[in-house]
Order: structure tokens, then sequence, then C-alpha cells
């Protein structure tokens, strides 16, 4: 790769061929360099290896063998035509391993390596850091390629090689994966730990007193004995009302009064984790979705006539470092709108280290604390508004002034008659002194944490002031479970650990979700009984593999691979043995997942076993694959009757019914299985085709992926993934589609704007 110097290289002549990863991302770069910078888009990673092999050469150092997908191809030539016009190419991909592999994959699969081309990064997508990071470039780190290349080479081994294994085992279509195996596990394991759990009773007593002759009173809690430092355990209601009847009876004076300051530091601005889990906490947002519109942050928003700028920094990065200029930016702001008391003698400099933390990278952080969210948000949806809010808070409150509290703690003596020993009981009141960067932001907290703020206030009291019992106010209590994983607590959890880096925690969410082996409650995650059934035959058969502290050290290598310190082939070679050889035992040791019944076969009286399918599990015959018969489990819901319509069979004209199959409800002939003709069922939308006036009807794919088609096909192949509107374009009277946040397109034309108002959309018509 030929090696950039400065600005010369960037002044070469003729035009310079830009390759970013996303469309918008492109758009605001293009923008900010202008006229001379061809602006292109690699729409994401151009090379992988195979779908339809494990792509590896494990014989050959583990070379992997990189195709350039199908869908990726346009973008390819794309890149290819324009650098025939080119001088030189810039490769712009993202500040992280995956951008650093995506720049060498671009140089391999796009034929860049005739021209000079040169690695240019920046942390966030304004004019300053683009056009500094175009003055300094570089050559691709291929430490950092390396790295990634492992990774992916790791996974696609575990993958390829426990997938099958759960196919020969449970059912076709499962899969494994090096760190979404170790989530379902910590998330199986959690609950069972709460089905395991059984409360336990415990009593609190608490004192309403009240200082003789002022009102209101104030609450303290039964702690122990006076004169000793063990705290009173209550476990059964016959203590408690031994307790309750000692304190009836006994009179009531203050001890000692204590009193202190505590100042709290506010938390430091977001790395991706932190993001997660309080986009979670505080929005409701899944780690996925949080990433979604992080990303639309970065890559830049159109604030009218001021064109598209990014207004957060890179959102994939686990280090707190924050940039001097911005320190310098954020304390000016918050003298200027807060006052100086809201200001510290320096600039907070956070410390918090995670494993593997690139300390390249900054925290995410606004580009410019200057921009208000109010001030942009006419120009944000709901939720970048809401998300860039957060992050604007966040930072914001980073570099402001500690917040101060009063902290009260009154004991009181409690002396029952008869001689018997005094209790002690507590209260304890916290209150706000000095907001200080409270008063721009509190975090959130996850459930059962509360904050006792200001709670009990107390009247003015003095050593040995004598108090008046009021009430007592005995209370039952059970322990509680460990709460079930949100999204938010297991990326903690797997921050913690060590398992997995910023890039992989919203993948890992989704893919546990969407492969069935956990399912939302609201907004706590539990594992499927398909997901115990995966996890406990991962664990018996390969407990190194699915275990965190295993996994945590291979990311330790991963990092040391990044770091030059490692060789990336032999880390691959020192976990793939292991594999292979555990691969061979459990194929030999573990049984097919099947439960024994007493259901006997209604085609041959063999006994029936509880396999998994597809939908879940069934009852199987013994006998198979000589019978095949099958029915569902008792309790569940039986199967939907077919449906009439009045279709007739294309193959023999008979009438047609809806059924359900694996990929949704189609049209099925009513001789079936003589005659297996079979049409897709479908909705019109209400739109003509604009090719040959055909309707165009709602379909789905094969994975189950929604998009619109002619109803004319094969005759007319058009197609659109996204839903079609019924009013004309605005110059062309061409077709539009939707697009996000309420926008529309021509797909004859380049007119993109407001949706127009939907027209009432006709009844779904079954075609």
């Amino acid at each position: 790769m030929a090696r950039a110097n400065g600005k010369s290289s960037a002044a070469r002549a003729g035009r310079s061929l830009v390759v970013v990863e996303s469309p918008a991302k492109a758009r605001t770069i293009s923008r900010i360099l202008g006229a001379k910078y061809d602006v292109k888009a690699s729409v994401g990673h151009v090379r992988d290896l195979p779908r339809s092999a494990l792509g590896i050469e494990i014989d050959k150092g583990f070379r992997p063998q990189y195709v350039i997908p199908k869908e990726k191809s346009r973008a390819v030539k794309e890149i290819k035509d324009a650098a025939q016009k080119a001088s030189q190419v810039f490769l712009a991909t993202d500040p992280d391993r995956e951008g650093e592999a995506i720049a060498w994959h671009l140089l391999e699969a796009a034929g860049l390596k005739a021209l000079p081309s040169y690695r240019v990064v920046f942390h966030e997508i304004t004019p300053e850091a683009v056009r500094e990071a175009f003055e300094h470039p570089r050559d691709i780190d291929m430490k950092l390629v390396d790295a990634q290349q492992a990774r992916r080479v790791l996974d696609r081994l575990v993958g390829y090689r426990l997938s099958p294994f759960l196919w020969s085992k449970v059912r076709r279509g499962l899969s494994a994966g090096r760190v979404q195996s170790v989530a379902v596990r910590l998330v199986a394991e959690r609950e069972r730990e709460v089905q395991a759990f059984r409360p336990q009773e415990f009593w609190t007593i608490e004192a309403d007193l009240e200082k003789q002759g002022e009102t209101p009173g104030f609450k303290a809690r039964l702690f122990g004995y006076a004169g000793k430092k063990n705290k009173l355990e209550i476990e059964q209601e016959t203590e408690a009302q031994r307790h309750l009847a000692a304190l009836r009876s006994s009179s009531y004076r203050v001890l000692s009064i204590g009193a202190k300051t505590q100042a709290r530091r506010p938390s430091a601005p977001f790395i991706t984790s932190t993001l997660q889990q309080e986009a979670s906490r505080r929005l409701g947002f899944s780690a996925k979705r949080t990433m979604r519109v992080a990303q639309d942050l970065y890559e830049g928003m159109a604030l009218g006539s001021g064109g598209e700028v990014g207004l957060i920094t890179y959102m994939r990065t686990d280090s707190t470092n924050v940039a001097a200029s911005a320190l310098a930016e954020t304390r000016g702001y918050i003298a200027e709108r807060y006052g100086k008391q809201f200001l510290p003698a320096h600039a907070r400099l956070f410390t918090r280290k995670v494993k593997g933390a690139q300390e390249a990278h900054e925290a995410i952080r606004p580009t410019s604390i200057h921009r208000e969210p109010e001030a942009v948000r006419p120009f944000l949806s709901n939720d970048r508004y809401r998300l860039y809010n957060l992050i604007w808070q966040r930072m914001l409150a980073s570099q402001m002034a500690d917040a101060v509290f009063e902290v009260t703690t009154v004991d009181i003596e409690a002396r029952p008659d008869a001689g018997r020993d005094p209790y002690l009981l507590r209260a304890i009141n916290t209150q706000l002194q000095f907001a200080g960067f409270r008063q721009v932001y509190e975090e959130g907290r996850d459930d059962g944490e509360e904050e006792d703020l200001g709670r009990n206030p107390l009247p003015a009291l003095a050593q040995d002031d004598p108090l008046r019992l009021l009430q007592l106010l005995p209370e039952q209590h059970f322990t509680e479970p460990p709460p079930r994983f949100t999204e938010a607590t297991l990326v903690k959890a797997l921050e913690e650990k060590g398992i997995g880096r910023p890039s992989t925690y919203a993948p890992t969410m989704s893919t546990i979700q969407d492969r069935g082996y956990v399912e939302r409650e609201g907004r706590y995650l539990k594992p499927t009984d398909l997901g115990f059934v995966v996890n406990d035959l991962l664990v018996e058969h390969f407990p190194d593999f699915v275990d965190a502290g295993f996994t945590a050290q291979m990311e330790d290598q991963l990092d040391e691979v990044a770091a030059g310190e490692r060789q990336w082939v032999p880390v691959v070679e020192q976990f793939y043995q292991p594999l292979e050889k555990a691969l061979a035992t459990a194929k030999e040791a573990a049984p097919k997942q099947v439960t024994a019944t007493e259901e006997t076969c209604p085609e041959c009286s063999r006994p029936m076993v509880i396999r998994w399918g597809r939908r879940g599990q069934f009852l199987a015959c013994t006998g198979y694959p000589e019978c095949k018969g099958t029915r569902s489990l008792e309790g569940e819901q039986p199967a939907e009757e077919p449906q009439a319509t009045d279709e007739k069979c294309p193959e023999c004209a008979s009438p047609m019914v809806i059924r359900s199959g694996r990929f949704g409800k189609f049209l099925a002939c009513t001789r079936y299985p003589e005659c297996k003709g079979r049409a897709p069922l479908a909705a019109k939308v209400g739109v003509a085709c604009p090719r040959d006036g055909g309707d165009i009807l709602e379909r789905r794919s094969r994975k189950g992926r929604i998009f619109f088609g002619c109803a004319n096909y094969p005759k007319c192949d058009f197609t659109t993934w996204t839903r079609p509107l019924a009013q004309p374009c605005p110059d062309c009277a061409g077709l539009l589609v939707a697009e996000r946040d309420n926008k529309a397109k021509c797909t004859a034309c380049t007119w993109r704007g407001d949706a127009p108002e939907p027209s009432p959309a006709p009844a779904p018509t079954a075609v």
C-alpha cells in the first residue's frame, strides 16, 4: 500500500476516490470535501466467507476463502468504475477493527491496489475532523485486520462445526455461536436460579416517633440492641410480636446525632455498553434500536440550510477518553450557561478501564456541546432526538461539579420496662445541598434500586431529647430471587466478564432472540424450552466453549493479535484442535434430544416420542422414517383448519384452500396429495404496477422478509422492498415508496420528500 505523506498526498492532481460504508455517511463527507472528491459507499462489508460452505482451508493455515456476496456485486462494480477515473483512493471506513478489515477487503475486492491508496480515520464527522484526517492519512493497520480476521474465522468454525451437531441432536436450523451461546448460558443459569429460589420470611419494624411538642413525626427503623454491633434479624412473626410488645412498653430518647457531607461524582460519558444500558432503562430501547439510531446520528443529519453534519462521535467504543478540545468547549459552555459554581477546578478525566479498551478511541459525545438538543429537535425524528438528548446530557454532566448531599443519622434508644436490654433504632435522612451535575442529568437505575432522598425529614434534635411513640409499623417481607436479565443488565454482565466487544453486543442480543433461544417478557429475558435444551446440550459436551472465562480469554488473545503481540493463525489453531476433539466425542456420546411418552402412533401403534420441529415440540413415531406418523402435543393449539376460497388450482382447476406452512399461509389444492398445485397468498396494496398496470401485492420472501411485487410475475418482475404509496410522484407521476421517518421517494425520478397522507387501503384479498 502506498505511503501517504501529509498534505502532499492529499493534494495530488486529479479527482480522488473516497470509500465509506453507508450512503448517509457518503453524503455528509461529500458535502465536507467538495467537488474534487468522488465519495462512494460500500454498504458494509464487500467480501465474506461463503454462506453455503465452511470457507476455511484448515490444512493451509486456516486460510479464509473470501467471496463477494451477490447483493454486494453492484456496490463493488460502482467502486471499480469510479476507480478508473481516480488518481488516488482514500479508505474512510469506520475507526475500529471492523472498519480496518472493510478497508482491506475493498483493496482486494474492488481492485484498488493499482492506485495510490490511503487509510483515513476520524471519530466524528465534522468538517474539522474530516479535513484533519485527510491531511494525515496512514497505511492500513494489518494487525487490526488480522484480529478481525481471526474473530471471523473463529466464529465460522464454531457456527459451522457446532450447528450441524445441534441439527442432528435437536432439529435442523439451529445455530451455535462463540459469544451468543455464552449469553444464552447466562440467561439460562439465571432462570434456573430463579426457579430454584425459595423465599425466606423476614420482618422489619419501624417506629413512628415525634419530638414532644413538635409535629410532624419521623420514622426510625429497629436496628438491633443498644451497645451491640450486630444487626437484629427477625425471621418469624412470633419474634416480631415479642419485640413489638417490648417496644410498646419502652421509653424513647435520642442517643446520638451524626451529620456528614457526601459528594457524588457524575458518571463518565457513554461508551457503547453504557449507552445501550441507559437507553434501555430510560428510553425502553433495545440494544439493536439504540445502535441503529446512534449510527444515524454519527453519519450525519440534515440541519436545515446548514447541510448534513454528524451529531455524535463514533458509537462503537470502549474508551472513556475525551478530546482536549471537547473538554475545553464543554467547560466553557458550563461556565457560561450555569455559572462557575457548577464547574470543577479541573477537567474530569475518567480512568474506568474496560478489558481490551482501545484507548485511541473517544467516548460517545456530541460533536459540539453548543448544538443543544432543543435547537436540533425540529430536524430529528423522536427516537433520534431522545437518544441525542441523552448523549448530550451525559457528556455535559460528566464535566460538571459534584452533587453534594447532607446525610443525617440519628440513633435512638428504646428502653423497655422490667430491665430488659434496650433497643437501638436508627433514623436516616439524606438531603440534597447542591445539585451540581444533577441539574442536568441523573443516571437511570435498574429495577429494585431506589434513592431515599428527602424521604424522612427530621426535626431539630439534641442528644437525650425524649421522644414519644406514635405507632409501630411491623412489615412482613420475603427475600427476592435474583432478578432476571434485561438487555441492559445482560450487556453489562458480558462487558464485566470480558465477553464480546462494542460491535458485538447489539447483534448478540438480537441473535439469541431471533433464534428462539431467549424471549422477552416485558423488559426481562427468559430462556425458551428450546433455549434450555440447546444450552444444556452444549454445556454437557462443550463446557469450555460456552464458558464465560474461556470466551473472555479468547477475547484477550484477539486483543493481543490487534496489538501485534500474537500471530492470528496459532490463536485459531489453539482453539480449533480441542473443538474438533470435543466434537468427535460428543457425536458418539450425545443422544438424540427426545422424550419418551406412553402415547402410541395412530398409524402403526408403535411408541411415540416428543421431538423438536420448526414450530416447537410434537409427537413423532419411533418407527420414523418407515412410519411418518405425527401429531401435536396435548394442550397445544390444534392446527388451523383449511379455509375455503373461490380460487381454482392452476394445475387441475379444483377448488383451493388456505393452509399454513413454514413460510406462512398459502393456497393449496383440495386434491392434495394427488395434486400438488399451490399458489401464493398475497394481499393487494391498492397500487398499480408502474410497468404493466397489474396489482402490486404484499409478499414474503423465503427468509420471511416482506416485499412488494407485481401480481403478473413472472411476466412482470417488478419488486420493491419498501411499501408503495397510492399517491403519485408530484414531479413525474411515478410510483412513490415509503422511507423511514415519514419520508418518501420516487422510483422513476430523483424526487424525495415528505410522504403524502395515506389513502384508505383496500381490504386484503387472496390472489
